[in-house]
C-alpha cells in the first residue's frame, strides 16, 4: 500500500490521502472507536494516548490526550458534525498546545480501492498562517507513523 501524500490547496486547505489494506468498514471503525484509536493514533514512537473520548454521533464530543512518556503532551478537542458509516466523517477539531488553536474543519472519506481503502482527508483551516503553523509542527511525520501503525493492524 502507498504511503501518505499531503498537498496544499489555496491558502487554507490541506489534503491528506493514504491507501490501507483493510476494507472501508474497518478503517472507518479505526477512526471512530476509542479502543482502536488508542492503538494507532500515537504519532512518533514513544507516545501514548491515555485519554480517548469519541462519542460517535452528530454533536458527539471528541477528546484525545497524548503523552510523550517524559512529562510532556498535548490534547485535542472537537465535535462530530456528520457521520455516514463506513464512507464519511465530518468533524471540527482544535489542538491545545496549551492554548487552543483555531478550529480545523475536517472531512474524511473512505472509498473502496481494490481490496483495500483509499482514505482522503480534507482539512479547512481559518487562514494561511494557521495552516503554515500546523504544517511546521511535524504533523506529516506524526500522521505517517500513526497510519503505518493502523495499516499494520489490518
Amino acid at each position: 500500500m502507498s504511503k501518505l501524500t499531503l498537498k496544499t490547496e489555496g491558502e487554507r486547505y490541506v489534503v491528506v490521502a493514504r491507501r490501507f489494506k483493510a476494507p472501508p468498514e474497518a478503517v472507518y471503525h479505526a477512526h471512530t472507536e476509542p479502543e482502536l484509536v488508542q492503538k494507532w493514533m500515537l504519532g512518533p514512537e514513544g507516545w501514548t494516548m491515555p485519554v480517548c473520548i469519541s462519542e460517535v454521533r452528530p454533536g458527539g464530543k471528541i477528546r484525545y490526550e497524548w503523552a510523550d512518556g517524559k512529562g510532556g503532551g498535548f490534547y485535542l478537542t472537537g465535535e462530530y458534525l456528520e457521520l455516514e458509516p463506513f464512507s464519511r466523517i465530518v468533524h471540527v477539531e482544535r489542538m491545545h498546545l496549551p492554548d487552543p488553536t483555531p478550529d480545523n474543519h475536517v472531512e474524511t472519506r473512505f472509498e473502496v480501492d481494490g481490496s483495500g481503502t483509499l482514505m482522503t482527508m480534507r482539512m479547512t483551516l481559518p487562514d494561511a498562517a494557521t495552516r503554515a503553523a500546523m504544517l511546521a509542527s511535524g504533523m506529516e511525520q506524526g500522521m505517517e507513523a500513526s497510519y503505518a501503525r493502523l495499516d499494520g493492524m489490518s
